[in-house]
């Protein structure tokens, strides 16, 4: 990655928008995604600049634990004890000295010191300066915990993850396995997309990126998948996008929405969702027949989705506001329902990176709870014989095998479905004799994803 050009002050210097996205996780709730949304919205960008900001956040914050401890080892301040925006810049700029090659190291150093100096005092400057000087000219002294007598330790400072998720993939992978999950994690992932089989099939529309300059090719189990590997700065100009080709989605997203076993003419619950991934999936599924109600309690996530779903040719989608954190009274009656649930998203790490950081063991219990309510209060708009599939991108037990053993406690109406019928038979081995649906990066390529299908029983 080449290093910008500098010199400009306002808010389109990547480096700088970089650190205000920074900040912004630190100081706000929102997640990462809405918050490059927001920067995109300050102004425009040349597309160099753009790879440039998103290379330096997205490897800042999926490499920050590394970095962190790297930046310990040179500082005389305490790192809770250091301005958080300073942290960030020092975050920035060792990233840029150790993983961007293209970036000069007097750049690095000289833009991060003019950074602080833009809300700090000289002092800092010079903090600043130091540290990353010395990081640098001293990188062969750097030293991490030894993985034989503090694997825990050594794992999370040397792979950047928090502590307390090293020692639960430990205990569950064991040292090797838990090593090449995190590889996998901290790798970038391919661009991947879904053909919509209303407009086109894969093989015309890997034909057509082809023809764009993209290296597009299946993907080995979905069959509707395409992954673009290398640079696609045409996909969302790209006349295959304009006329409603492809959507984006990983191919385990693409997977779980297959365990509905749609058919043409069903009457469909989207109970969750959010930007519509699924939604136009279940449609397509469905051939346009029938009926799929798409619930959010986001109002500008449904008008999104209704977008996209024109720009599709989807036909037989209807979005409505729900919150089905309540229960209702009288609900309307599906064939066949989903609950993408909102989660803990550890699944998507290798997409989104922040969620690292943000996520306790706390949260995760607290996330499990509302799974199982939301579960609960979705079951009641099943049909008799028809279904419910439980999806969360997480490998976490507490999001997966516990939510369904508890919700099968819960509600005797229901059994789990292990024969999954119509999924496409080169995934078939992702279904575990037990009826679950589990993917993992280190193993599949993919992210990681959990789901179950119940069926009601008839009264």
């Amino acid at each position: 990655m080449r290093s910008p050009r500098t010199g400009p002050s306002h808010m389109n210097d990547p480096r700088k928008k970089a650190l205000h996205v920074l900040n912004r996780l630190d100081s706000t709730g929102k997640t990462l995604d809405i918050i490059m949304e927001e920067a995109d919205a300050t102004g425009f960008m040349e597309s160099r600049d753009r790879a440039f900001l998103n290379a330096l956040v997205y490897g800042t914050l999926r490499w920050r634990g590394r970095l962190d401890a790297i930046i310990a080892q040179f500082s005389k301040i305490p790192l809770e004890k250091i301005d958080p925006r300073a942290l960030n810049v020092l975050r920035m700029g060792v990233f840029q000295t150790e993983h961007m090659d293209g970036v000069p190291v007097s750049a690095a150093v000289n833009t991060s010191v003019e950074l602080v100096k833009s809300f700090s005092g000289s002092w800092v400057a010079n903090f600043v300066n130091a540290v990353l000087r010395n990081a640098h000219r001293k990188r062969d002294q750097i030293r991490f915990p030894d993985i034989e007598t503090d694997p825990a330790g050594a794992l999370a400072a040397q792979k950047s993850f928090p502590q307390w998720l090293i020692k639960r993939w430990l205990k569950r992978f064991g040292i090797e396995e838990t090593q090449a999950l995190c590889d996998a994690i901290n790798g970038i992932p391919p661009m991947v997309i879904r053909t919509n089989r209303l407009a086109a099939d894969p093989s015309d529309l890997i034909r057509a990126l082809k023809s764009e300059h993209m290296d597009a090719a299946k993907t080995p189990f979905s069959p509707t998948g395409v992954a673009i590997n290398g640079p696609a700065p045409g996909l969302f100009t790209s006349k295959p996008f304009q006329e409603g080709w492809f959507q984006v989605q990983d191919e385990a997203a693409q997977l779980v929405t297959w365990m509905m076993g749609l058919a043409p003419g069903d009457n469909a619950l989207d109970a969750c969702a959010g930007l519509g991934g699924k939604t136009g999936h279940m449609a397509q599924l469905m051939e346009n027949k029938g009926s799929v109600l798409a619930m959010d309690h986001h109002s500008k996530k449904l008008e999104k989705l209704d977008r996209e779903m024109e720009r599709l040719g989807v036909r037989v989608v209807k979005t409505a506001w729900g919150d089905i954190s309540k229960k209702r009274e009288t609900p309307e009656m599906f064939d066949k329902v989903m609950l993408d649930a909102p989660c803990s998203g550890l699944g998507v790490l290798r997409r989104n990176p922040d969620a690292k950081w943000s996520m306790t063991e706390q949260r995760l219990k607290r996330r499990s709870k509302r799974q199982s309510l939301f579960l609960d209060h979705v079951a009641d708009c099943v049909k008799p014989s028809g279904s419910l599939t439980y999806v969360v991108c997480s490998m976490e037990p507490e999001e997966n095998e516990a939510v369904v053993k508890k919700f099968l406690e819960r509600r005797p109406e229901f059994r789990l479905d292990k024969t999954v019928s119509g999924f496409p038979e080169n995934a078939r081995h992702l279904i575990r004799p037990s009826g679950f649906f589990k993917s993992y990066p280190h193993r599949h390529q993919m992210d990681g994803f959990f789901a179950a299908c119940f069926k009601k029983k008839c009264p």
